[in-house]
């Protein structure tokens, strides 16, 4: 695709970050290898030490990005369609490395030349204004951008074409002396950054209460104690929540409902994931201070595991599912550490049992729906379809393990100080009986969102066993 046969042709330069793709291939190109290759931020700060253009170029080389499956902006997509059956000839020029810009330019097929960053220069701001004046003389293009680093290419346009410019932005560019025409094509709203942090599975921190509970220590200070663990445990999983989200773009594309999250489907910019990683996780980590050091350290371990897990455990079969259930019961180890309540065994070794079954049905539901696609492998993960049989029976084991362990822990001496009437709590057992056994059967028959816990929160049939749960454990209690 050479430049210089595009010479008396009406130009259209389009730029790729923000512009035609919603998204930055840096940090595309950054999250893919780091997925690949935990030492890749540490290489970066190399590469980074030669120059941005140098960074670019090392990071293209070590990523696995599918730009097929990439969130590119249709309606930019068909400005430059027109623009073209105008008569118009459109360029693709971006500070992207200029390898991911043709594979993007090959695959999309609507420029007719295309040009990025070739590891020395780094086509942005002035260098992409002089590069476009070199070519075709200052006013001798329309440059469509979406960035401040666009105004100096603006600038010395023929006609600048904006794409979801703020307010303040577009004024600078009105006041350019150019023709102007701006596009809005994409509105970020608070709905998509509660959807980014996953504000639904917040639900799963709810288990820092239990302690509270099932040492029936119900006074203020102790709720309160456990109130501030949940929101510092909200806030800390939704860091590794945005995270896991980065490192998973490619596999989150690839699948039927996980692509329009709102990184993968480019509805949040993805530079903002960075600070909102860094502003959850110190605002969390700030707060446990009031709950103590061990709590501190609690969080620390927290979040060290679940960072090895979105990098490197989650494709390790069966310890992915054991980690899992690890940090499902990390919850109820930091409602015991904020609340000071010593923590039982019985209650560690149920939840063990409970989650890693659990865990093992999230894996189940995957395979489940990747058969149902004509996969033979799950994306990122470890199992192929025909693990599904062993992994059934590791839900089944588990989960009904845990009921016996709940139930030999009713027969304890310690329960009868704490209830009045502790059979009762028998009927418990049953009612997650028939729970387990329903979630594995609907799991096995492709009709259970990908997390049990988010499905029960939804499934009406849950929230009366919940409720039968609640009920009995009351009675139990008081009558």
């Amino acid at each position: 695709m050479d430049i210089t046969h595009l010479k008396g042709q009406r130009i259209l330069a389009v730029d790729l970050d923000g512009t035609l793709l919603r998204s930055d291939m840096l940090f595309e190109s950054f999250w893919s290898a780091t997925s690949r290759d935990w030492r890749v931020p540490v290489q970066a700060g190399l590469a980074l030490s030669k120059g941005r253009a140098a960074l670019k170029r090392s990071l293209s080389a070590k990523m696995n990005v599918d730009v097929t499956t990439l969130p590119y902006d249709a309606q930019v997509i068909d400005y430059i369609k027109a623009w073209r059956a105008d008569g118009g000839a459109a360029i693709l020029v971006t500070a992207s490395d200029d390898n991911i810009a043709r594979d993007i330019a090959a695959h999309l097929d609507i420029f007719d030349a295309v040009q990025g960053s070739d590891g020395t220069r780094n086509l942005k701001s002035a260098e992409k204004a002089a590069f476009l004046i070199e070519h075709f003389g200052k006013g001798g293009y329309a440059y469509m951008g979406d960035a401040e680093a666009d105004l100096p290419v603006w600038e010395n346009a023929q006609k600048a074409v904006t794409v979801n410019l703020k307010p303040p932005l577009r004024q600078k560019v009105d006041k350019l002396g150019v023709e102007v025409e701006h596009l809005d094509t994409a509105q970020t709203g608070l709905r998509d950054y509660l959807k980014a942090i996953r504000v639904h599975q917040w639900l799963k921190n709810l288990l820092v209460f239990l302690p509270m509970f099932a040492a029936h220590q119900l006074d203020m200070v102790t709720f309160a104690q456990s109130l501030l663990a949940f929101v510092i445990f909200s806030m800390v999983a939704s860091s590794i929540y945005v995270l896991n989200d980065l490192l998973d773009l490619r596999s989150d594309r690839a699948h039927p409902r996980k692509r329009e999250r709102p990184f993968a489907a480019g509805t949040i910019p993805i530079a903002h994931a960075t600070y909102m990683i860094a502003g959850l996780m110190g605002t969390g980590l700030i707060l446990s201070l009031f709950l103590g050091w061990y709590f501190v350290l609690v969080m620390l371990i927290y979040f060290v595991v679940t960072t090895a897990y979105s990098l490197w455990l989650k494709r390790k079969a069966i310890v992915d599912i054991g980690t899992l259930a690890g940090l499902y019961t990390i919850r109820i180890v930091a409602g015991a550490v904020a609340t000071s309540i010593p923590l039982s065994m019985w209650l560690l070794a149920f939840s063990v049992f409970f989650f890693f079954s659990l865990a093992t049905v999230k894996r189940q539901a995957e395979l489940t729906d990747s058969a149902a696609r004509g996969k033979l492998k799950a994306s990122g993960r470890g199992y192929l379809v025909g693990d599904l049989p062993v992994l059934v029976m590791m839900a089944v084991a588990s989960g009904y393990v845990s009921i016996l362990v709940l139930a030999l822990y009713i027969q304890s001496p310690f329960v009868s100080k704490l209830y009045g009437t502790p059979k009762v709590l028998g009927v418990i057992c049953g009612v997650l009986l028939y729970w387990v056994s329903r979630v594995i059967l609907l799991a096995h028959r492709g009709l259970m969102h990908d997390d049990p816990v988010v499905f029960a929160a939804r499934d009406r049939n849950s929230q009366i066993c919940a409720l039968v749960i609640i009920g009995v454990a009351f009675g139990g209690a008081f009558l």
